[in-house]
C-alpha cells in the first residue's frame, strides 16, 4: 500500500506502447465485472471480518474469473499484461500478513492460473510506515486492509521479499522511497533490461 505501484503501472504501459508493444492494463483482484464485484466484497471494512479462509477463496475466485475472461485471452492475441497484483499479492498479504497456509495458496495458484506466471514482477519497497503515510495523506476512506495495523504490513514486506530473494530472476525490488520520476525511470531501466527493444 502507499508505493506508488498504480501510478507506475500507468507508466510502464505509457513506456511499451511508445516501443510499439500492444499493453493491457489490469488489477487484482479485479480486472472483470465478477473479480470487481469480489474485490469489493474483500476490500469493504466490516465489523465482523470475513475470516481468512472465506477473504483467500474469493480472491483466487476472482483471479480465476480475471484470468479466464481477460488474461488469457489477451495473451492469445498476442499482447502484453501489465497486472497491478497477481499471486505473489496472496502470498504476501494473505500468507506472510495473516498466516494462511502457502500450500494452500500454491494449491489454489494452480487451480486458478495452471501453468501461468507472470514473466517479470517488479516489487516497489519502502518501509511499511513511511508507505502508510501516503495512504493516509490521500484523504479517501481505508479498505479492509488499510486499517491493518503495521505489524501486518511488516510481514507482508518481509513476505515480498522474500520472494524476492527466492525467484531473483522474476522479481526486480525497486527503491519506492524515490521520486515518481526516479522510480519511473528504474522501471524503464529494468524493462529494458529484460526484454530489450528491437534492433538493440
Amino acid at each position: 500500500e502507499g508505493v506508488g505501484k498504480s501510478t507506475q503501472a500507468a507508466h510502464a504501459a505509457a513506456y511499451l506502447r511508445e516501443r510499439g508493444i500492444e499493453v493491457v492494463e489490469t488489477r487484482e483482484p479485479g480486472g472483470t465485472p465478477l473479480a470487481e464485484e469480489l474485490r469489493a466484497l474483500v476490500l469493504e471494512p466490516r465489523e465482523r471480518p470475513l475470516g481468512v479462509t472465506a477473504e483467500l477463496l474469493m480472491i483466487f475466485a476472482a483471479r480465476a474469473s480475471h484470468v479466464a475472461d481477460k488474461i488469457r485471452p489477451a495473451l492469445g492475441r498476442g499482447h502484453w499484461v501489465l497486472c497491478d497484483r497477481f499471486t505473489d499479492a496472496t502470498l504476501a498479504y494473505q500468507g506472510g500478513g495473516s498466516g494462511v497456509s502457502v500450500a494452500w495458496i500454491r494449491q489454489l495458484a494452480k487451480i486458478a492460473h495452471p501453468r501461468l506466471a507472470p514473466d517479470r514482477t517488479f516489487l516497489f519497497d519502502a518501509p511499511p510506515a513511511v508507505a502508510m503515510s501516503r495512504v493516509v495523506g490521500r484523504g479517501n476512506r481505508p479498505d479492509r486492509f488499510e486499517t491493518e495495523g503495521l505489524a501486518f504490513f511488516e510481514r507482508v514486506r518481509q513476505a515480498y521479499l522474500d520472494i524476492a530473494a527466492r525467484e531473483p530472476g522474476r522479481l526486480c525490488v525497486i527503491d519506492a522511497k524515490a521520486s515518481v520520476a526516479e522510480v519511473a525511470a528504474s522501471v524503464r531501466c529494468a524493462l529494458d533490461a529484460a526484454f530489450p527493444p528491437a534492433g538493440s
